[in-house]
């Protein structure tokens, strides 16, 4: 793996490239990206494609990129920039394309906006959450975490999150009358250690989760695009968002393995299933419904 950094006027962004470039059986780099989260949590689902050429990298001023246009919010136009200068610097034509969580919704937007950029794109729940018919409703549940977090600090906040997020159906008001989440019931630290500056908790990221994709752009552009949803997911928030996606774009969603974070091994405390996940992303990227 070879580490590069990418001055650009506005943020230093630091890209991993596994394998050769050009490639060497001369298909499209496979590109991973996701939002808050950076490289780091693509090592599994990375690994599971040691035949391939894959590139992970950190959003702007995330994990080791920089940000140089003194702003703290992420909104899914600026990464598409980001991510569309990426894959100039690569060298090597458009790219594969597999994007999970907030990285989905800026994978929407790089399609939209540079189409020549993608040959497919694998969106993995994206969580539009103003897409789904109890979207006022969602704005408020997101509303509910910044609050809890601005009040009572990360673990609060994270709670609160965790609650949200697990929560089966639309938001009704028996999900507004439940008590505060408590974060030591969800083995989170109950102190407060007086930062704000988390990018899933503050409303730093509501740019991302309140953005609406350009349609006719999507559909004008050469990539195929497959909106993806975990099995376990189907009930939760980002599974609906992820049906209201794929609605918004005139198609189906694709299901695929475990859970929001199903690529990801043991590391992080909630481990999918990366093997089953790789194989079925295999599938989808080769053409397979």
């Amino acid at each position: 793996m070879k580490t590069h950094t990418l001055e650009t006027p506005g943020a230093g962004l630091v890209h991993d490239v596994r394998g050769p470039l050009p490639t060497a059986d001369g298909r499209p780099p496979l590109l991973m990206i996701g939002q808050p989260m950076d490289a780091g949590g693509f090592a599994a689902l990375a690994a599971r494609f040691p035949d391939r050429t894959v590139v992970t990298y950190d959003p702007r001023g995330l994990g080791r990129s920089t940000r140089k246009d003194g702003r703290t919010d992420h909104t899914p136009e600026t990464q598409a920039d980001d991510v569309h200068a990426v894959i100039g610097a690569l060298g090597a034509g458009p790219v594969e394309l597999f994007a999970s969580s907030g990285g989905a919704v800026t994978a929407l937007a790089v399609v939209a906006k540079y189409p020549a950029d993608v040959t497919v794109l694998v969106a993995h729940e994206p969580p539009l959450i103003t897409l789904t018919p109890d979207g006022r409703a969602a704005v408020r549940a997101r509303a509910g975490v910044q609050e809890a977090y601005e009040k009572r600090g990360w673990g609060a906040g994270m709670a609160a999150f965790v609650a949200m997020t697990s929560w089966e159906g639309e938001f009704t008001e028996e999900y507004f009358a439940q008590p505060e989440a408590d974060p030591a019931a969800f083995g989170m630290p109950t102190e407060d250690d007086g930062s704000r500056d988390d990018p899933l908790l503050s409303d730093r990221s509501w740019a991302i989760s309140g953005y609406r994709p350009d349609a006719d752009a999507i559909a004008a552009a050469p990539t195929r695009v497959v909106i993806a949803v975990g099995e376990e997911s189907t009930n939760v928030q980002t599974g609906r968002t992820s049906v209201a996606t794929a609605e918004l774009l005139g198609q189906r969603v694709t299901v695929f393995p475990s859970h929001h974070g199903g690529f990801l091994d043991g590391e992080f405390g909630y481990p999918g299933k990366p093997d089953e996940f790789g194989q079925r992303l295999r599938e989808v990227l080769d053409g397979a419904s």
